[in-house]
C-alpha cells in the first residue's frame, strides 16, 4: 500500500487545471458541449500539431479550439461513477480522489487506490457528451468545406467519414480499454516504454480505470540535457512508427499531455482512444512507397503506387520530379544514413508544403486525394515532427527507422536499440527495433 500511496501522491494535477467553474448537471455538459463545441474541442486537439508554420490568424483560430472542457464538480463526477459502476466511489474504492488532476474535452481523470491496494487513474466520461459529439459529427457539413479548401482535387467523403468514425470511437471508452490493453500486454516488461494496464471489473462504456503512473510533463523535458531529449525523441519514434509494423496499430494522437517522461528515454503513454488498425494491404502499401521513394529512388515506381492508391490522378501531367519534391517532406529525414537534427524550420517547411494553397505544389495539390488509412498518418508524422522540433531531436533516423521496417530489419544502431534487442531475444522475439 505505501508504493500506491506514494504514486497516488506523485500524480500531481495538472497546474493549468481551472476549478472556477465546473459543471454541475448534465444539462451543463450539454450546455458547454452540445452545439459543436464538444466536437470542435476534438478537431482543435487533432489539428494541435498545425500550429507551427501556419500563418498567426489561423494558429489563432485552432488555438481558439484547443480548451479543454471545465472539470464536472465532484457531486456530479460521484453520480456518473456511481452511474456508471453501480456503486458510489466510497464503496468501488479504499481512497478517491474528488479533484479531478486532469479534464479534457469529453471526460476527466481522477486518482484513486482499489481495496486490494493499487493505485489507479479513473477517466470518466461527462454524462451525456457522447450523444452531443456523435450528433454534431452527424451534422458536420463543414468539415466537406474545410477539406476541399485544403486540397481542390480531395474526395472529402472517405476522408470525412474517417475522421467521424474515429472520433466517435474514442468516446467508447470500452473500445479504448481493448486497444489500450493491446499495447500493454505487448510492452509489458518493456525497458523503455510502459503502457498501464486496464482494470476491466473497474471499467466500462464511460468510465476507464487503469494502472496510476508517474513522471514528468513535456516542458520539463524541454530543460533536460540534449543527449535526454534525444532519448526521448528516439523513444517516441520507435513507439509510433515500429507500432505500424510490429502490431498492425499506431496510437494516432501525438499530443504531448499523452505522455509521462522520465530520464534514460523513458516514457509512459497514455490516452488509446484514438488508435487506427490497419490491414495487411495497408501496411504493405506503405512499405512499397518507403522502398521506392527511400531504398530504390525510383519516382516512377512511387508515382505508380500512389495513383493505384488513388492519391493522384492517373491522368495527372504534374511532373514526377515535382510530385518527388511534394512527397519528400514524409521522408526527408530517412533519406540518408547520417545525423540529423530535426529543428523548428523542418517542421515548419512541412506543415507549409502540405496546407500552403500557393506555390510550387499549387498544381498538384488540385489532383490530390487522401485516402482513408492516411488521414491520421499525416498527423502522426506532422504531430512527431513538431514534437521533435521542441526537442531539436537529433539522430540518424534512417539507421532507426531500418531497425523497424521488418522489410529491412536492420540491425540495432543506438546503445537503446541494443538494449530493446537483448530484451527481445531474451523474450524468444526475433522482432528487436521495438
Amino acid at each position: 500500500m505505501s508504493k500506491a500511496r506514494q504514486t497516488f501522491a506523485s500524480a500531481e494535477r495538472k497546474a493549468e487545471l481551472n476549478l472556477d467553474f465546473q459543471m454541475k448537471t448534465a444539462e451543463d455538459v450539454t450546455l458547454e458541449l452540445g452545439n459543436m463545441k464538444g466536437a470542435l474541442m476534438k478537431i482543435g486537439q487533432m489539428a494541435s500539431y498545425l500550429d507551427t508554420g501556419l500563418p498567426e490568424h489561423v494558429r489563432t483560430t485552432l488555438a481558439s479550439l484547443q480548451h479543454d472542457a471545465p472539470p464536472m464538480t465532484p457531486e456530479l463526477s460521484a453520480a456518473t461513477l456511481t452511474e456508471a459502476l453501480g456503486r458510489p466511489p466510497s464503496e468501488v474504492f479504499a481512497e478517491w480522489d474528488a479533484v479531478p488532476i486532469a479534464a479534457a474535452s469529453i471526460g476527466q481523470v481522477h486518482r484513486a487506490i482499489t481495496h486490494d491496494g493499487q493505485a489507479v487513474a479513473v477517466k470518466l466520461q461527462y454524462p451525456g457528451v457522447a450523444d452531443a459529439v456523435a450528433s454534431d459529427l452527424n451534422n458536420a457539413g463543414w468539415l466537406f468545406s474545410a477539406m476541399s479548401s485544403m486540397f481542390p482535387g480531395l474526395d472529402p467523403e472517405p476522408v470525412v467519414a474517417e475522421l467521424k468514425e474515429r472520433l466517435v470511437e474514442e468516446l467508447d471508452y470500452c473500445l479504448e480499454a481493448k486497444s489500450q490493453q493491446y499495447y500493454a500486454d505487448f510492452f509489458d516488461g518493456h525497458p523503455f516504454i510502459t503502457v498501464p494496464h486496464v482494470l476491466p471489473e473497474l471499467s466500462g462504456p464511460t468510465v476507464l480505470t487503469t494502472q496510476l503512473a508517474s513522471g514528468v510533463r513535456f516542458d520539463e523535458v524541454k530543460s533536460w540535457s540534449q543527449d535526454e531529449k534525444n532519448l526521448t525523441a528516439e523513444t517516441l519514434f520507435r513507439f509510433s512508427f515500429g507500432s505500424i509494423y510490429r502490431l498492425g496499430v499506431f496510437n494516432g494522437d501525438p499530443h504531448p499531455g499523452n505522455y509521462l517522461f522520465e530520464p534514460g528515454g523513458k516514457i509512459t503513454f497514455l490516452d488509446f482512444g484514438l488508435v487506427k488498425r490497419f490491414t495487411d494491404d495497408e501496411t504493405t502499401l506503405f512499405e512499397e512507397l518507403i522502398t521506392s521513394m527511400v531504398i530504390e529512388r525510383d519516382i516512377a515506381e512511387f508515382r505508380r503506387i500512389i495513383i493505384d492508391a488513388g492519391l493522384l490522378a492517373p491522368d495527372s501531367q504534374v511532373a514526377d520530379d515535382v510530385v518527388r519534391d511534394y512527397f519528400s517532406f514524409f521522408y526527408n529525414y530517412v533519406m540518408d544514413d547520417e545525423v540529423i537534427t530535426i529543428d523548428d524550420e523542418y517542421a515548419a517547411g512541412g506543415v507549409k508544403q502540405i496546407f500552403e494553397q500557393k506555390g510550387p505544389f499549387a498544381e498538384l495539390k488540385k489532383e490530390l486525394n487522401v485516402p482513408p488509412s492516411f488521414v491520421l498518418l499525416q498527423r502522426i508524422t506532422l504531430g512527431l515532427m513538431g514534437l521533435f522540433a521542441d526537442l531539436d531531436a537529433t539522430a540518424n533516423f534512417r539507421l532507426l527507422a531500418e531497425e523497424l521496417w521488418p522489410f529491412v530489419m536492420g540491425q540495432p544502431s543506438t546503445p537503446m536499440g541494443e538494449v530493446i534487442a537483448a530484451f527481445r531475444r531474451d523474450a524468444g522475439d526475433d522482432f528487436w527495433g521495438l
